[in-house]
């Protein structure tokens, strides 16, 4: 195929869906990533970053891990894998789109948390998928509200992804866990002062995004605590803007966020997702 001329990755995923494309797009960086699609759609994002849709699944238990490896072995094809695992009875159909909806925006977002490297184009890489799929421009769009609401809550998004949170013991504990939910104590749980919000989301199963919404309601009940590089001061305070009792959403509904950008003429990618000179 053609490549479709393209200021940045974002573009470029516009443009390939509006020739309905199939294949991948690799992307360069730190976490960098793959993104599928299929027919022009965002089916599945993988990247260091953040658990794919087979992460979820596996780590939180909802799917044992001997009847996915007996799925995998009669459908070979990760592509039909999902109908298998439905047909199967493994999972029902809404929560399988749930999860896979999840991890394509969440994989959206761990990869506009670090400035992109270059893109490529390459061939059809057979994966677990969100069918239909999700379109470029909606996906852009939530990213983008994701990493400011972030920043709003709490300050620079990429210095929040690097906290190593520690649970916080003493005076106070039993009160401040009284208003904690389940989702906020098992997160608590995984804590130990050396796992980052990456770590935390592959440890419990969960969206990276998630995982560090809860983090902020969990710092500001004073049930976690870490060291930051920014003065108490340069950040906003969290504690207005997460009443008491409310937890933060669990997986916010999607709507996603830069992707990289490139500049003209070859030189080094600037900005969201992941570029390429050219």
């Amino acid at each position: 195929m053609k490549t479709p001329s393209a200021r940045n990755v974002p573009a470029l995923l516009r443009a390939l869906h509006q020739e309905g494309h199939t294949g991948t797009v690799r992307v360069a960086g730190s976490p960098g990533g793959t993104i599928h699609l299929r027919d022009g759609l965002v089916g599945a994002i993988e990247t260091p970053g953040a658990p794919t849709a087979t992460s979820a699944l596996l780590s939180s238990g909802r799917v044992d891990d001997d009847a996915w490896l007996a799925a995998c072995a009669a459908e070979p094809d990760a592509d039909r894998l999902g109908p298998h695992l439905v047909a199967a009875g493994l999972i029902g159909a809404a929560e399988l789109e749930v999860v896979c909806t999840a991890a394509v925006y969440d994989g959206a977002f761990a990869m506009a948390l670090s400035p992109p490297g270059d893109w490529e184009l390459a061939e059809r890489q057979p994966t677990l998928l969100l069918r239909p799929g999700v379109e470029p421009r909606p996906l852009a769009e939530e990213t983008t509200r994701r990493m400011a609401l972030l920043s709003r809550l709490w300050g620079p998004v990429g210095e929040l992804a690097r906290v190593r949170p520690e649970p916080v013991t003493g005076r106070g504990t039993r009160e401040t866990d009284g208003r904690l939910t389940r989702r906020h104590r098992n997160l608590v749980e995984s804590v130990n002062g050396r796992r980052t919000p990456r770590d935390l989301a592959f440890t419990r199963g969960r969206g990276l995004y998630a995982v560090m919404l809860d983090l902020i309601r969990l710092e500001a009940l004073e049930a976690v605590r870490w060291e930051t590089g920014t003065p108490p001061r340069a950040r906003p305070s969290t504690a207005p803007r997460v009443p008491q009792g409310q937890p933060a959403a669990d997986e916010p509904s999607p709507r996603a966020g830069p992707l990289p950008r490139r500049r003209p003429g070859g030189g080094p990618p600037t900005g969201d997702l992941g570029a390429k000179g050219g």
